[in-house]
């Protein structure tokens, strides 16, 4: 990969809140949260246990955000188009959903996009860095966490599962 990946305990300084997970329990699967997708649907544990999650949070301000967005696309298309047992989840840090929806339109993102930010960084115990991609394993353990933009390879990369 051309950006270093952070995986397990290294979490603990780029992603720590007020609690560490590294620290909690590093090894404990995460509790799911149920959110709701823009789209009307849902997404929680049932679909996690399913698949493994690439977690995108994101904001429609930040131009970082649209061009790693275009291969996190890219990733989605791709995952579902080969059977992969992956699946991206776009976490958006806006207040206006009809304005994520327009911009997500606009930007042709087929990818499932919530607004549940609060609860999702929670269950990673990530800051508010943007964009910041997770990759989760269908167990449920946090496997990868990606501060800023990140090359369309090394997104493309994430097709192979969890490290």
């Amino acid at each position: 990969m051309r950006r270093r990946l952070l995986a397990g305990g290294a979490l603990l300084g780029l992603l720590a809140g007020s609690r560490s997970i590294a620290a909690d329990a590093p090894h404990a699967p995460l509790v799911w949260p149920t959110v709701e997708l823009l789209d009307g649907g849902r997404f929680g544990a049932e679909q996690a246990r399913q698949h493994d999650v690439v977690m995108v949070f994101w904001s429609t301000t930040c131009p970082f955000c649209r061009r790693h967005n275009q291969h996190v696309e890219k990733l989605h298309r791709a995952a579902l188009a080969q059977g992969r047992a992956l699946r991206v989840l776009g976490v958006a840090r806006d207040r206006d959903p009809d304005v994520v929806r327009r911009y997500a339109l606009a930007q042709g993102y087929t990818f499932p996009i919530t607004m549940a930010a609060a609860p999702l960084m929670d269950l990673v115990g990530a800051r508010r860095v943007i964009p910041l991609t997770v990759v989760v394993d269908k167990t449920g353990r946090l496997r990868q966490a990606i501060p800023g933009e990140m090359f369309e390879e090394d997104v493309m990369e994430l097709l192979e599962g969890p490290r």
